[in-house]
């Protein structure tokens, strides 16, 4: 069963969808509404549907604005539309797809088939990161495996130099220089290393406590051993300094 959240500012409109998806298929239950996108955000950055049908255009905030507040994207997101001018922008901002309004039976079928098909890619992918979150766990650590743009990379843990935030992202960088971009936040890198071995030194970095070649205290910075300076954030000093 697809759980569906349905974002609109119209009432009717909500009113009109919802029976729409639950006269038209038994795979789909409407589980929440909301007509104030604010609402929306606050339930769906603490809950995962399946689905998001999504009205592009509202009066305090339209459909592009309000994916762009949500913290947790981790469903399909539909949008729903008057206007096929948006389609394309919609796409863009990872829509797997677009209705237009008055919705046509025909094309909610063939959307009900991409959120499933959506959903079933989502499940995988967490399955395999799964697998590989308790692989590196069994194991006494001298490699990390990481899973990007479809391959898995083995990395030697002492030719991880740093690792850089950069928004839903994080960039390794390696003893030789080379910049591996994963599709982590920072925060889950640091979750995959050995503690032992690395430390979130400020809210952007993590660095490799054996490759360390200075720490200059009155300025607040380490240099690496490739010569990187990396800020050490003011909270963190104490607990760095125990480090060494």
């Amino acid at each position: 069963m697809i759980k569906a959240v349905i974002v609109d500012d119209e009432p009717k409109a909500i009113q009109s969808l919802s029976w729409e998806l639950t006269h038209f298929s038994d795979e789909i239950e409407v589980i929440k509404t909301f007509s104030n996108p604010e609402d929306a955000i606050d339930y769906l950055n603490y809950n995962t549907p399946d689905c998001l049908f999504l009205d592009i255009q509202m009066p305090t905030m339209d459909g592009f604005q309000f994916l762009g507040k949500l913290e947790n994207k981790n469903f399909a997101v539909v949008i729903t539309t008057a206007y096929n001018e948006f389609a394309i922008k919609a796409l863009k901002h990872e829509a797997i797809d677009y209705l237009l309004k008055p919705i046509d039976s025909d094309d909610l079928d063939d959307t009900i088939k991409k959120i499933k098909k959506y959903n079933t890619k989502i499940f995988n992918s967490s399955k395999f990161e799964e697998a590989l979150s308790n692989f590196n766990a069994r194991h006494e650590q001298k490699k990390i495996t990481i899973n990007t743009d479809g391959k898995l990379i083995f990395l030697n843990i002492d030719d991880i130099l740093f690792v850089e935030s950069d928004g839903n992202y994080s960039t390794i960088v390696t003893t030789e220089g080379q910049k591996i971009l994963i599709t982590k936040k920072l925060k889950e890198v640091n979750d995959i290393l050995p503690e032992h071995y690395f430390f979130r030194i400020h809210n952007s970095y993590i660095i490799n406590l054996n490759k360390i070649k200075e720490f200059i205290k009155n300025e607040g910075y380490v240099v690496m051993e490739s010569n990187h300076k990396i800020p050490v954030a003011r909270q963190r000093k104490s607990d760095f300094l125990e480090k060494l």
